[in-house]
């Protein structure tokens, strides 16, 4: 079986998959890298040239060789090759469960959790539904219709895309100009508007593994440089500090990385997840659930692999493992 990472996307998390593919090449070195492009062709590339890639977060990654066609001839050749797919994908059709689904009706082994899962897990909407029925604390959705209203009562708003991803078109809501701003984004795709809710922010991991258990990873607690934990707070700004484990009382962790736990079985995760939560003076409120998150030396899923003592290489030739086993099933 020929390992694979696939890398990139059509989506605006591409950035951050070519700086997730460089740690999963540096891990899995012997794997064949295929980039897939902004324009749905996928390309052979090399080490070197993503390696070379300097700036990741910033400016598009080129793969310097012609294309072997679009994503689904791309499918039908890691068929054909009997290819194993490590994701380092994220967001847009990697994520909610497009991507998955064609490679369940051709039997590629892929890394991750299957379609529906991913499909649900990508509708922020959709997975605190899901995530209550569990038992988890999540805030409350906001109609766009009655935003100024709880504007007006709560203080503090926040609202962000249901499908999508790393911070992307967040918008914090503090005075009744701001939710122009959100009626202007809501044009364009779906909205999520919920209070502000105060308090630290946190995401736990959970992980798969090769035994069929699945536990829970040490909480990190986030220190945005200033203001929220945006794409900018996430991969760019020096400053934002992000603490592995978290300072939390040990019964706030327990109550994290429970609720975690939960979140990724009532969504019926597999493989590995990460659910991102703000401590409250209640106590945890659920965010959402990440199926492909980060892997970059700068992603909070590694830095919370490392705390708990487990090698990147090993996590990842784990979840390789558990990838070809459900292939035979």
């Amino acid at each position: 079986m020929r390992i694979t990472i696939l890398f990139g996307g059509t989506n605006k998390e591409r950035l951050v998959s070519v700086a997730s593919a460089q740690a999963l090449h540096q891990a899995l070195p012997e794997a064949d890298l295929w980039f897939w492009d902004a324009d749905d062709s996928v390309h052979e590339t090399q080490p070197a040239t993503l390696l070379g890639h300097a700036r990741p977060f910033e400016e598009p990654f080129k793969a310097g060789t012609p294309a072997i066609g679009a994503i689904e001839h791309a499918l039908d050749r890691a068929q054909s090759e009997n290819r194993l797919l490590v994701l380092g994908l994220h967001g847009g059709l990697a994520e909610n469960g497009e991507l998955q689904a064609m490679c369940e009706t051709r039997g590629i082994p892929f890394t991750g959790s299957g379609s529906a899962a991913s499909h649900l897990a990508f509708d922020k909407v959709a997975a605190k539904r899901f995530a209550a029925i569990a038992g988890v604390t999540s805030p409350a959705g906001i109609a766009l219709e009655d935003a100024e209203k709880a504007l007006a009562e709560h203080g503090r708003l926040i609202a962000k895309p249901v499908k999508d991803g790393s911070s992307y078109g967040l918008i914090f809501v503090n005075a009744r100009q701001d939710l122009a701003a959100v009626r202007n984004a809501a044009r364009d795709e779906e909205y999520l508007i919920e209070p502000f809710v105060a308090g630290v922010e946190a995401t736990c991991g959970v992980l798969e593994r090769l035994d069929g258990s699945v536990v829970t990873l040490p909480p990190i607690e986030i220190i945005p440089a200033e203001g929220g934990f945006d794409y900018t707070a996430k991969y760019l700004a020096k400053a934002t500090q992000e603490i592995c484990p978290g300072r939390f009382a040990p019964e706030i962790s327990a109550q994290i990385m429970q609720q975690a736990l939960k979140a990724h079985t009532a969504l019926s995760c597999r493989g590995y997840s990460r659910s991102d939560f703000v401590v409250s003076a209640k106590g945890p409120v659920y965010l959402e659930t990440n199926t492909l998150p980060g892997l970059t030396k700068a992603s909070l899923y590694p830095k919370a692999l490392k705390a708990e003592g487990i090698e990147f290489v090993d996590f990842l030739r784990d979840q390789i493992t558990l990838a070809a086993r459900r292939a035979q099933k």
